[in-house]
């Protein structure tokens, strides 16, 4: 194979392509973390009782958001894949396969939502706090239907490399959810006031609306037309379907391992105290408000890179995969650089108490520490999705996060008397291991071509690797 020497112009073609998909999938994840601060905020607002409650339930369904969205992330690849290929007409038939698959995992999840209760005394739960709990995570189970066909919709549109719907009605959704959570949760308009029940109910009716308003875009927008999406009605192809769960199946475990980690964290930093957590959860909460924007740079890169697959494009999966990477270390390093000179101030804007702020701005430091090793984790996961490589990732997820993060944090919080900080650095551990192996697992099979000649199933033998320059850039 000749050496990879890249092409200035195609590098800025495909940094612009790349942004211009990226920019609307992150404003779509900061609106899903802007619900969380909505629900926060009512909840407040109502009681403290009801706070914890939600909070407690909302721990939950995260959960069960994460397995849903890790399923349906085979979609965006698969389309994209067969959008470069030039197959748009088979787009419906994976798209309806999808949908069955949408409808079957919310039906399980709405089933799973419903008797968490198990749960609640593992997770150290107080008895007062319970029945809440249940009841918020009842009124809220009767949305996963919603949410995992709602993801379908948007893997469906995000693999065309049309992202823009997905901000406008994450948006919308996020506006909706206002009026909603007051309503039921108040009671207004001549319903009674419902508290943890009512938040769960009004994010369970937003999730519907989201999804009848984006069902009815791609119905009627010239877009989707001649995809066939509702060409006829099919029956589950369980082959087609089983094709999906062997890429998204791993993808949700992986998922799952990583919001598991976290979990663990705060369960294991709620031991230190009120004032440790609080500090965890101020530096946890800036942490993740940063990371919205690789991950919706890792989202673009899928489809960059899928859609490069489809096309048989060698030296064009490189440009994808590395220009994504190297753009999601541009974004950490102003990330990063915002936690190290303004610590103190990003943490007083959550609490006056001095302990509070001090402590988290040290945790805000060592944050701005894994901000590199999280976004080449990321983007590197989103170039592996691209190739629909995402068993050895998972594998590489579960290692470093519970072979590596959990064990060294642990050892140093509890056993070497670090404390939250502690933790912390175990973060940075299993971030490091997971960015060290999913860049390495990326390089390999980009410089290798392995992909390229691969049959895929119904597909034509893919054409052979090509070399840089003998390709129009793709519009």
């Amino acid at each position: 194979m000749t050496a990879f020497r890249p092409d200035r112009a195609r590098v800025a073609h495909e940094v612009g392509a790349t942004v211009r998909l990226a920019l609307p999938l992150i404003a779509a994840q900061l609106a899903a973390i802007g619900s969380n601060v909505i629900d926060a905020v009512l909840s407040g607002h109502y009681s403290t009782h009801v706070l914890g409650a939600v909070a407690v339930g909302a721990n939950v369904w995260s959960l069960a958001i994460v397995t849903g969205i890790g399923l349906m992330m085979a979609v965006p690849p698969s389309v994209a894949q067969l959008d470069g290929a030039r197959r748009r007409h088979e787009v419906g038939a994976l798209f309806r396969q999808a949908l069955w698959l949408a409808l079957l995992t919310g039906v399980v999840l709405w089933f799973a939502v419903r008797h968490a209760s198990p749960l609640f005394a593992w997770i150290g739960v107080t008895p007062d706090l319970r029945a809440d709990v249940d009841a918020f995570l009842h009124a809220i189970s009767w949305g996963a239907p919603a949410l995992t066909c709602y993801f379908a919709l948007r893997g469906l549109s995000e693999g065309l490399s049309l992202t823009r719907p997905s901000m406008f009605f994450s948006l919308a959704g996020l506006v909706l959810l206002v009026p909603l959570g007051y309503v039921f949760m108040f009671g207004r308009l001549g319903l009674p006031p419902q508290g943890a029940r009512g938040c769960g109910m009004a994010t369970a009716l937003a999730l519907w609306l989201e999804l009848a308003g984006f069902a009815i875009y791609v119905l009627r927008h010239p877009n989707y037309r001649g995809l066939g999406l509702v060409d006829h009605f099919e029956w589950p192809d369980w082959r087609r379907i089983g094709e999906l769960l062997h890429v998204g199946g791993p993808m949700a475990v992986s998922l799952l391992a990583e919001a598991g980690l976290f979990v663990a964290v705060a369960l294991g930093i709620s031991r230190l105290g009120d004032t440790v957590m609080a500090s965890h959860q101020v530096a946890i909460n800036v942490a993740s408000l940063f990371f919205m924007v690789p991950l919706g740079l890792a989202m673009a890169i899928t489809v960059r890179v899928g859609n490069a697959v489809g096309r048989g494009d060698a030296v064009g999966v490189r440009y994808a995969g590395f220009c994504g990477i190297g753009l999601s270390l541009v974004t950490q390093l102003v990330s990063a650089a915002v936690m190290f000179g303004l610590p103190h101030r990003i943490a007083g804007l959550y609490t006056h108490q001095r302990e509070v702020i001090d402590l988290a701005a040290q945790l805000l430091l060592l944050a701005g520490v894994f901000q590199f090793s999280d976004g080449v984790q990321v983007a590197s996961n989103g170039a592996l999705r691209g190739l629909k490589d995402t068993r050895v990732p998972m594998a590489i997820t579960l290692f470093s996060y519970w072979g590596v993060g959990m064990p060294v944090g642990w050892w140093l919080a509890f056993h070497q008397g670090l404390g939250a900080r502690g933790m912390w650095m175990g973060l940075i551990a299993g971030l490091s291991a997971s960015a060290i192996l999913l860049f390495t697992r990326f390089w390999r099979s980009a410089r290798r071509g392995r992909w390229v000649g691969a049959r895929q199933p119904d597909q034509p033998h893919m054409t052979a690797p090509v070399q840089a320059g003998t390709l129009p850039l793709d519009p």
